[in-house]
């Protein structure tokens, strides 16, 4: 049974998704503070994780922050800071998905569903990807250029394993946000999956500017060119 980790001070919307959770036949636990998640969190215990930005005694980013240190394990933030700039900075620390509130109940679920399906997934391929100078160990979720290890954020590991997992194919911006996040989020749009690219790009190619292992198909999209 998949466990659920909810950080998440209001009493009112505890009642309410915990009900809802257990209901599709996930465990849950709850802690209300920084503190509290401190204490609670165990390496391996949970799924997935849902955050919020505003805790009593301390901000959700920071939790983030010190949950990918050490765990790949999905994290959603579920929270009322909706600006544009709170968004792109959870996705870009490691979370998986932003959900804002007011939500609806079965969009939050659906992307639950979501999470824990993608995390499946990426658990259950091979063990280890290869190409042009780039190595992915899943198990250990590490990449490494040339022997070097990389510092790549969680959304950026995740695109990474889906270009490599499809070499010398095109793949729309439609196609890769449909895959990693719900593309029908306004968040998650063509030009935050460009920010995306570009900071991975920073990270593995030789020469940014002129990219050779992931380049830009003209108004098609992306592909994982295989140039060994």
């Amino acid at each position: 049974m998949k466990r659920i980790f909810l950080v998440e001070d209001d009493m009112s919307l505890i009642g309410g998704l915990s009900f809802a959770v257990r209901k599709q036949g996930y465990e849950i636990d709850i802690a209300r503070t920084s503190l509290e998640a401190d204490a609670m969190w165990t390496e391996d215990r949970y799924d997935l994780v849902i955050l919020d930005v505003s805790l009593p005694d301390g901000s959700g980013f920071e939790l983030c922050k010190k949950l990918r240190r050490t765990s790949k394990v999905p994290i959603m933030f579920l929270t009322a800071a909706d600006e544009e700039a709170d968004i792109i900075m959870g996705l870009d620390i490691g979370a998986d998905d932003y959900i804002t509130k007011p939500f609806k109940l079965a969009v939050f679920l659906s992307r639950i569903h979501a999470l824990l399906r993608r995390s499946d997934n990426f658990s259950q391929s091979e063990a280890e990807l290869y190409s042009n100078e780039i190595r992915v160990q899943r198990l250990k979720g590490e990449v490494y250029k040339n022997g070097e290890l990389l510092d790549l954020t969680a959304n950026e590991y995740k695109l990474l394993c889906l270009f490599m997992e499809n070499p010398n194919v095109i793949l729309s911006a439609e196609q890769i946000l449909g895959k990693l996040w719900d593309c029908d989020e306004n968040y998650i749009d063509n030009n935050t999956l460009t920010v995306y690219i570009r900071r991975l790009r920073m990270k593995i190619e030789d020469d940014p500017g002129e990219p050779k292992r992931i380049v830009t198909v003209r108004r098609m999209g992306y592909k994982w060119n295989v140039v060994e």
